[in-house]
């Protein structure tokens, strides 16, 4: 998908669906992602160490296969946002998002490239309104990019339809970790009370028709009352995470199979027979 497409989607509450990239790693990794026929790619510069450069080549190498580039950046700052675009982003994810001076500043330096400054503000403030010329020439030069707010947190949650009520943002990006952190039941993503605030929220975000959707294994049962409540942002795990559960399980048979137990280093062989996955 394009960027173009993407935003159409998360408006309409069509599915769309990706995973969290971790790395470039190796450059055929873009073609061999191709054939998972993701809509988009998350790519994230909160958490992981990778540098512009690295998020540039992601995001150009995945683009050029026909899958949108998200990025999500450090902290919620304009200039972070443009930094990402530059470098190839369609989509931009700002983290723990709380004010709408926030969101406002986010859908600027998106939604109104090339424009910065006093004319900017005026622009976002309502105070000026910009020629037929120059509306016509954002709306083209901006056409695939969109914007999505992390909300993770109770003041969020609270603040949802202040903050999505900015004219320009597209969709919501739900951070189960800080969320339940937040409610004060850390990790309990089975807990009745955060399945109950996602739906909610999920809700909420559905009815001023911006897409929405959790990063968490969306193939759990789990899952299933946020996809009942209208979720369509389908951001399923990372390549890493799931790469690394099925290698483990992968070991485990074959080591069961054959009577083998992992030895961890500087351990005997002995030792390493009494090793519980």
């Amino acid at each position: 998908m394009k960027g173009k497409q993407v935003k159409e989607s998360l408006v309409r509450g069509d599915r769309i669906y990706g995973t969290h990239m971790v790395s470039l790693g190796n450059p055929l990794s873009a073609g061999w992602t191709a054939d998972l026929e993701l809509d988009f790619v998350f790519i994230c510069t909160e958490h992981i160490p990778i540098d512009r450069t690295e998020v540039a080549a992601m995001c150009q190498l995945y683009a050029s296969r026909g899958i949108s580039p998200m990025v999500r950046i450090p902290y919620p700052d304009k200039y972070w946002a443009n930094m990402a675009i530059e470098g190839g982003a369609e989509g931009i994810v700002a983290p723990y998002v709380e004010t709408v001076e926030q969101v406002r500043d986010l859908v600027g330096a998106v939604k109104y490239r090339p424009i910065k400054g006093k004319f900017l503000q005026d622009l976002l403030s309502g105070a000026r309104q910009p020629g037929d010329k120059l509306a016509r020439y954002m709306e083209r030069f901006n056409q695939d990019l969109y914007v999505i707010v992390g909300i993770e947190s109770e003041e969020a949650i609270a603040n949802l339809e202040a903050l999505l009520s900015v004219d320009g943002v597209d969709g919501v990006f739900l951070g189960p970790h800080d969320i339940t952190c937040s409610m004060g039941i850390p990790e309990e993503y089975d807990h009745p009370d955060f399945i109950a605030v996602i739906v909610d929220v999920v809700k909420r975000c559905r009815a001023m028709n911006k897409g929405v959707g959790i990063h968490m294994d969306l193939t759990h049962d789990r899952c299933k009352p946020f996809f009942d409540a209208g979720m369509n942002f389908m951001l399923n795990q990372a390549d890493t995470v799931k790469m690394i559960h099925t290698l483990k399980g992968d070991f485990k048979q074959l080591r069961d199979k054959y009577g083998d137990r992992y030895q961890l280093p500087g351990e005997t062989a002995e030792q390493g027979k009494t090793i519980v996955y």
